[in-house]
């Protein structure tokens, strides 16, 4: 059986669960942002999309050399680690790489605010930092930097200041300002990660978030991320797992999310719902989440999984864009609800990365039910499976597929909020499925099947900020529908999109990624973090 490393997970970086209508404002895009800057991309052009919250997402691994194999050795075999559970994954589907536990955590050049950290050596790197770096962090006479600040070596910044400009189809415009600080071990692997904004929408307001998120080792990880802005939006975001090099029989998840999000759409139910009819609406929701992983191999899992959650539907935060209570007045779910959702999943996964994957691939099928009976106020029930395919052409070129069917037999019964979604850049079990030249869940209903192709491309290849950092090209195709009734035919009534991604990735787990697509509704622009397969 082949050997697998750890891979932590986190919000910008590990698997988690996202729900059908979290749509948060995360924009941890500094990695990406400072390879660009570095490599002549002026920071202002890139658009940054409105992400659901990272608050997780998954992982790469390390790379050898520009001329090496960048994955493995030849002949060797790749390490791997998986993901707490299927259920929980995204875009990358699964957990955060991670090659080698976090045994010596320096302080990284762009980490110059090592809170706790000892005296330089003779190289000017920090000695690896004791103690909680989250506590230290409200201790600024702890503070000390690696090196000497010069404004020329990105390498003595304290921090990474990364400007924001969103575009968002939903959410408006958003301009702001981040600064992240990133901590790495004496390998050059990100162990910690602190990324506060401040930032203000032409609509919702000023208002700001705060993030951290922490590799202790390398079977376990968390995160905190908490925002806000003036007019209505809250959302808040704790998450820690464990397991994750299925080495041991079990793997397990909990988490917290609470949201109120005022900038949510909705179009009317079915694959030909009208753009005329798009309307506006806030998801105030609160949620638990509980998974607990039965590891039979490090390639096979059984999944289980228990979601209790809080839903209502109030006015959104845009008047120049009809509220759903007026077009939709009598829609199944307008008046919110609670639901108790069990879900099991199954999966096979043979990929040599979870964040970075370049060969093998995952095979998973899973079965969801809420129930009146169980304390839900809807009963629904779905079930479906997915593919993905990795194959290297060699050391630059990976093709890359994803495949992705849902059905969900009760008729009417579904509210709204927890039928399938498609449109966006993010592939999500059960949630959300990738469509790029669509806004987040512009077609929602009760079945869904999509299926998308890349060809991932390494064009540029560099050191920055203390870790190792790749630049891709990678053209793409999306097709899907959704559809009501189960016997729908797939292949049918398609919305087909084409487009380009520009992925940055920072070793060995970091992926940021502008995706731009064109659909059967114009261009559509989107940025976060992750792979959207």
């Amino acid at each position: 059986m082949q050997e697998r490393s750890a891979e932590p997970v986190g919000p910008p970086l590990g698997a988690i669960y996202k729900n059908v209508n979290v749509m948060t404002r995360y924009r941890i895009f500094f990695v990406f942002v400072s390879l660009l800057l570095l490599s002549g991309f002026p920071a202002a052009s890139v658009a940054i999309f409105k992400m659901d919250r990272i608050a997780g997402c998954t992982a790469g691994e390390a790379y050898a050399d520009e001329d090496a194999p960048i994955l493995e050795k030849v002949g060797e075999p790749s390490p791997k680690a998986n993901d707490v559970a299927p259920i929980p994954s995204n875009a990358g589907g699964g957990g955060v790489p991670k090659t080698a536990a976090s045994a010596s955590p320096g302080g990284t050049p762009a980490a110059a605010a090592s809170p706790s950290a000892e005296s330089a050596n003779a190289g000017g790197a920090n000695v690896p930092v004791q103690g909680s770096r989250l506590g230290a962090l409200f201790q600024p006479d702890q503070w000390q930097w690696p090196k000497k600040f010069s404004l020329t070596n990105p390498d003595s910044w304290p921090f990474i200041p990364v400007p924001e400009i969103a575009t968002d189809p939903n959410g408006g415009t958003t301009v702001g300002i981040l600064a992240a600080v990133l901590y790495t071990d004496s390998k050059n692997q990100i162990t910690d990660i602190f990324a506060p904004d401040v930032e203000t929408n032409t609509t919702l307001g000023p208002g700001g978030n705060f993030r951290f998120l922490a590799y202790p080792s390398e079977d376990t990880n968390w995160y905190v991320t908490a925002g806000g802005q003036e007019k209505i939006a809250r959302r808040v975001d704790v998450d820690y797992q464990t397991g994750l090099t299925r080495k041991q029989w079990w793997s397990f998840e909990g988490r917290f999310y609470f949201e109120k999000d005022p900038t949510e759409r909705f179009y009317g139910v079915g694959n030909n719902s009208r753009l005329g009819n798009e309307t506006n609406y806030t998801t105030n929701q609160i949620y638990g989440l509980g998974v607990l992983g039965l590891n039979f191999t490090q390639d096979l899992q059984l999944a289980l999984s228990v979601r209790p959650r809080r839903v209502r539907i109030q006015n959104g935060g845009f008047n120049n864009v009809p509220s759903i209570f007026q077009i939709f007045p009598k829609q199944k779910g307008i008046e919110g609800g609670s639901e108790v959702l069990n879900q099991a999943v199954l999966s096979y996964d043979t990929r040599d990365s979870l964040q970075v994957p370049r060969k093998g691939g995952l095979a998973l099928a899973y079965f969801g039910i809420a129930d009146r009976r169980f304390g839900s106020s809807v009963s629904y029930t779905h079930f479906g499976g997915e593919l993905r395919r990795f194959y290297a052409v060699n050391s630059k070129v990976t093709l890359a597929g994803h495949a992705f069917v849902e059905y969900n037999p009760s008729g009417s019964e579904t509210p709204f909020w927890s039928m399938g979604r498609l449109g966006g850049q993010e592939s999500l079990l059960t949630d959300q499925e990738t469509l790029r030249g669509y806004g987040a869940g512009r077609f929602v209903d009760n079945n869904v099947a999509v299926a998308s192709g890349e060809v991932r491309t390494r064009v540029w290849d560099r050191d920055i900020f203390g870790t190792h950092g790749i630049v891709e090209l990678a053209p793409f195709l999306d097709i899907g529908r959704v559809a009501h009734n189960l016997g729908f035919n797939p292949l049918d009534e398609l919305h087909t999109v084409g487009g380009v991604g520009f992925r940055g990735i920072a070793e060995p787990f970091v992926v940021g990624f502008v995706d731009v697509g064109y659909g059967g509704e114009g261009v559509a622009v989107f940025s976060g973090i992750n792979y959207p397969f």
